[in-house]
């Protein structure tokens, strides 16, 4: 562009000066200067229409034929359009088949702008959610995706966790949502039909369910007659054998009853019924039961209670979670061994924890300890006669409560388990049970 400026500059220089020249020859220098400088002007103005003109028509076509300076403009112009319209093909290839490859998919997929306004969404979004591309576009997603379970989640804006709800058109159809921040606020959601692993996981429920109800009364019936047998005088031998056969049917009474409550755990998501539950008062009696537990270990415990807040919930869920944490610490903690309970409340909600010095839990189990029948040390967890179901059965709890789960361990370390709720499923205690705390305290 600066070599275009100097050599309109020359041009104009150059055709003042002849112009200029003549005008000196035949005696009208002034007039014939102007005339110059007017045809100069207008010889502008002609390639500048021609440019113009040329580019409002279709790009396709070629540029002007031009010499001098505006002819390298139009070649400019040209080559810069060509790769304008290069780059714009590509871009327009990349979306359509991005376009085709999302409407391919089985998953429904959502652009929702930072105005919670939908912005764009795939074929399956249209069959599992009920978009209609000529009359959704642009309106709030919560005026169309109604379920008060969705809005919070939405509004929740904390999406580590996918959310579980039947379809919008059909209920028959089970999806789970996900949902991923991108850009200035914008959100892109995923919905995923999930009704035949539902499917599948109800029947497993449903199974696993009705096969332990079928084994508690033989159970019941091989307790029963051991009991009544070892309370006669037989020989040693049979009397250790029986024994041995009595331990193992109460650890398979104590496997059917955990697979009975997780079955009935899983059966619903939240709790329906809740009540203010004596956090202090249940604590307390978990810990006594834990001394007897412990005896044999010498195990010291402290104790670390608020006294200004109760938890809303099932106090036979809480009292299951909370005992099955306390006795894990018993039976994983070395002799001698210390345990601390806390329960505590601050800005974020209510938080009961169980911290011991035992021997810890190596990082890679961390991630896998609430599955079912996992365990970290199989010889080590049948001597202690866990059924491997009291952290899945913990979580669940939580899970229904609006709570969850944390784990800190480092092996050798010892481990502390802790259970976090929100503010809303605090209850602040009455005056009759903060005399009650202040008696169990003293005592």
């Amino acid at each position: 562009m600066q070599h275009n400026r100097h050599s309109m500059l020359g041009n104009l220089i150059l055709f003042a000066g002849v112009a200029l020249f003549i005008g000196v020859v035949v005696g009208y220098p002034a007039e014939l200067l102007s005339l110059g400088l007017l045809g100069w002007a207008l010889l502008q103005i002609k390639q500048f229409r021609r440019l113009n003109d040329w580019v409002h028509r279709d790009n396709t076509d070629e540029p002007p034929e031009c010499t001098g300076h505006w002819g390298d403009l139009f070649d400019e112009l040209s080559r810069q359009q060509k790769r304008t319209a290069s780059r714009e093909a590509f871009l327009r290839n990349v979306i359509n088949r991005f376009q085709q490859s999302s409407a391919a998919l089985n998953d429904a997929i959502v652009i929702i702008n930072s105005h919670n306004n939908l912005e764009w969404w795939n074929r399956a979004a249209e069959r599992l959610l009920g978009f209609k591309a000529s009359a959704d576009r642009g309106k709030p997603v919560m005026n169309l995706l109604r379920d008060p379970r969705f809005i919070r989640y939405y509004k929740k804006d904390i999406y580590q966790d996918p959310l579980q709800l039947p379809s919008p058109i059909d209920h028959e159809v089970e999806l789970q949502y996900q949902i991923t921040r991108f850009g200035e606020g914008d959100r892109l959601l995923v919905a995923r039909d999930i009704t035949q692993m539902v499917r599948l996981e109800q029947t497993r429920q449903d199974f696993v369910a009705n096969a332990s109800h079928e084994l508690r009364t033989p159970l019941t019936v091989i307790l029963g007659y051991l009991e009544t047998y070892l309370d006669q005088e037989l020989p040693r031998p049979l009397i250790r054998g029986m024994n041995q056969m009595q331990q193992q049917a109460r650890r398979m009474q104590n496997l059917v009853s955990d697979l009975l409550l997780l079955s009935r755990l899983e059966a619903s998501c939240q709790v329906v019924d809740e009540h203010p539950v004596q956090i202090q008062s249940l604590i307390h009696n978990i810990h006594e039961a834990s001394l007897e537990l412990s005896r044999p270990k010498n195990h010291k415990f402290s104790l670390d209670l608020n006294t200004d807040f109760d938890l809303l919930g099932q106090e036979i869920e809480l009292h299951s979670a909370f005992s099955n944490l306390i006795y894990n610490a018993v039976r994983y903690t070395p002799e001698n061994g210390q345990i601390d309970i806390r329960w505590w409340v601050d800005k974020n909600g209510g938080h009961f924890s169980v911290t011991d010095n035992g021997l810890g839990i190596d990082s890679i189990h961390l991630t896998r300890l609430t599955e079912r029948f996992y365990r970290v040390d199989e010889s080590r967890s049948s001597e202690s006669g866990g059924t491997g179901l009291g952290l899945a059965i913990v979580k669940h709890v939580l899970s229904r409560h609006g709570g969850n789960l944390t784990i800190q361990s480092k092996k050798g370390e010892g481990s502390t388990f802790a259970c976090h709720f929100p503010l809303d499923s605090l209850a602040p205690i009455s005056a009759e049970e903060a005399e009650d705390n202040d008696f169990l305290d003293a005592s």
